[in-house]
């Protein structure tokens, strides 16, 4: 394969995997659909109803991409922290698996304004666990 040949195929495997990326999450909300990835693993997440205020608690519909060939996580934590005051929540979530690599978080809420960071931890078969994690700027 000569040069251009190979660039071509270079550019059209990550454009390939672009659209792979682009598609987890595809049926969440894109106006408040947010991204993690860590390893091949994908996520995708947006608050169920409305968006995320200040002391007012909200649920987070979830959906895992496995990268090919792997199984979706056995299960999934999630946590939420403020990295620059060294604090998390003041509450516990709980997680539900829905089939098909889709999940709810229920029991999250932010008690002040500023950063805060998803943390969202997945059970691999066999592997140790993985952690994703997403910043959120809450006015």
């Amino acid at each position: 394969m000569n040069r251009a040949g190979a660039a071509a195929t270079v550019a059209c495997a990550a454009l390939s995997a672009a659209g792979a990326a682009a598609a987890c999450g595809d049926a969440l909300p894109p106006a408040s659909r947010l991204l993690a990835d860590a390893a091949g693993w994908q996520l995708a997440f947006a608050p169920s109803a409305g968006p995320v205020a200040v002391g007012r608690p909200f649920a987070l519909d979830i959906i895992v991409c496995p990268p090919a060939g792997q199984p979706p996580p056995a299960a999934l934590r999630v946590d939420a922290e403020m990295p620059a005051h060294r604090h998390g929540m003041n509450y516990r979530t709980t997680v539900q698996s829905l089939g098909g690599g889709r999940w709810r978080a229920d029991g999250l809420m932010f008690h002040m304004p500023g950063r805060w960071r998803f943390l969202f931890e997945l059970d691999r078969a066999g592997q140790p666990p993985l952690r994703l994690t997403q910043d959120l700027d809450l006015p």
